[in-house]
């Protein structure tokens, strides 16, 4: 979850499928009219001249979500902001569906009608809503054996416990206890303003309070010194260049939000370019000798932001990382094909020099991805800190017939030799302590003080 900071990019992901940018190939004509199911995802889209209907499935349901209303552009569509386009292959019978907010794509097949279930009213007693809430993890959710969970299991438990009489509270009570195990920061329970989710053990999901009083703390004691001091997106992004000759820092708390009046990811890409364009400026690129970047609080939002900032960190191209997701209901090990996600040098003033990138257990989600968009970063690029929340995939939302809704994830994130940090995060490659209560005591900040030794070592 993206609480607080990152809150409005999640309400978008939940909107869409959260994909992406990359380059597609046929064409985005009319020929998108017609019923398509998503290989993966348990969605069936219906596409008119209106726009396109969202039908979530699984074996036991049908619910309609969102409708993204028809763009002036043939083949596109408009919900909340962002914009999803569906390009047809030549045969017309495949399609590939991608969104602006995040990265890689979806595989559509045409299909000739809609499941028996989209036709007719679902029930909306508790027991069904119960079903629906059980089956949507079970055709989706990747994480079961890993986390030790036999989710059978738990249906059988919890299921007998759950009639015609039970009340509203007593299941949202049900689904949180449920998921709890799972201890999964991309998994929650909600219902009106109830919302429910457990984030890794020993970790701080962040806030904007967490936020304000770490940017204080940061403000007092790391930036006292420091020249040219800015802000950008609303103070979500920061910038200093550190007393230490050559060296500069840049916070980044969150990976959307930039863009207070516009929730659409094109306002968003346009504050980020804002800043970096400030920061990155031909004359700082050429006399940055090092780069402290700083991820340890950072909500999450947008992956294509992530890769925006990465494009501006290399001068030679490179894979940030592949996505598959869950794609056989009765099978958690088979997956989608492997997209690769490609980081391409940015046009304009780079910088790629040596990176201290500093991380920690409210390092969430798009925090992660891009994170992991590093590791393979030409250059040096040195982990400090503390591992990562183990968040990464895109937050599916799946609508319960009886007005509740959860979100959970169906998809990994993998490293060039098919690794995945779900659950653990990424682990640092030199540990030190990230905002614990004796640090703030001390006016200590150890992270911070190890990535500025380590790259005025490097450059000396």
């Amino acid at each position: 979850m993206r609480n607080a900071v990152g809150t409005a990019a999640l309400l978008l992901a939940l909107a869409v499928p959260a994909v992406g940018a990359a380059p597609n190939t046929g064409t985005a004509t009319a020929t998108a009219t017609g019923l398509w199911r998503m290989d993966g995802y348990g969605t069936v889209l219906a596409i008119d001249g209106r726009g396109a209907q969202e039908y979530q499935t699984t074996a036991v349901s049908c619910l309609k979500g969102y409708f993204a209303k028809a763009a002036p552009k043939p083949g596109t569509y408009d919900v909340d902001g962002a914009v999803l386009t569906v390009r047809p292959a030549p045969d017309r019978e495949h399609a590939r569906f991608g969104a602006d907010i995040a990265v890689g794509h979806r595989q559509l097949r045409r299909i000739g009608s809609l499941p028996a279930a989209c036709t007719r009213p679902a029930a909306t007693d508790p027991r069904t809503s119960f079903d629906v809430f059980w089956q949507s993890f079970e055709e989706n959710y990747p994480f079961f054996a890993v986390k030790g969970i036999d989710w059978h299991a738990v249906r059988d438990h919890y299921r007998p416990l759950v009639h015609k009489n039970t009340t509203r509270a007593q299941l949202f009570d049900t689904f949180s206890r449920m998921i709890t195990p799972l201890h999964d920061a991309h998994v929650a329970v909600l219902d009106g303003d109830r919302h429910y989710g457990v984030p890794r053990p020993g970790t701080v999901i962040p806030t904007g309070e967490l936020n304000d009083r770490v940017k204080r703390f940061i403000v007092d004691r790391d930036l006292r010194t420091a020249a040219d001091r800015q802000d950008f997106a609303g103070g979500l992004i920061t910038y200093a260049d550190l007393k230490q000759q050559g060296l500069g820092y840049l916070r980044i708390a969150s990976f959307d939000g930039y863009d207070q009046d516009d929730a659409s990811y094109t306002a968003q890409l346009a504050e980020l370019d804002r800043a970096l364009d400030t920061v990155l400026t031909p004359a700082r690129t050429r006399a940055l000798h090092g780069l402290v970047i700083d991820l340890r609080i950072n909500g999450g939002g947008s992956d294509a932001l992530g890769i925006r900032i990465a494009e501006r960190l290399t001068d030679t191209p490179y894979t940030a990382y592949s996505k598959r997701a869950r794609n056989d209901p009765t099978d958690a090990a088979k997956h989608t094909h492997p997209e690769p996600i490609p980081v391409t040098p940015s046009p304009k003033p780079r910088y790629t020099g040596p990176i201290a990138l500093l991380t920690g257990g409210s390092t969430v989600s798009a925090g992660e991805t891009f994170t992991q968009a590093l590791i393979d970063r030409p250059g040096r690029t040195v982990r400090i800190g503390q591992p990562t929340q183990g968040v990464f995939s895109d937050v599916m939302t799946r609508d319960l017939p009886n007005g509740m809704a959860v979100w959970l994830p169906n998809e990994e994130y993998l490293t060039r030799d098919d690794r995945t940090f779900d659950g653990t995060g990424i682990p640092p490659q030199i540990t030190e302590p990230v905002f614990t209560d004796k640090e703030f005591t001390k006016n200590r900040d150890s992270a911070f003080d190890r990535a500025v030794a380590l790259l005025r070592r490097q450059r000396s």
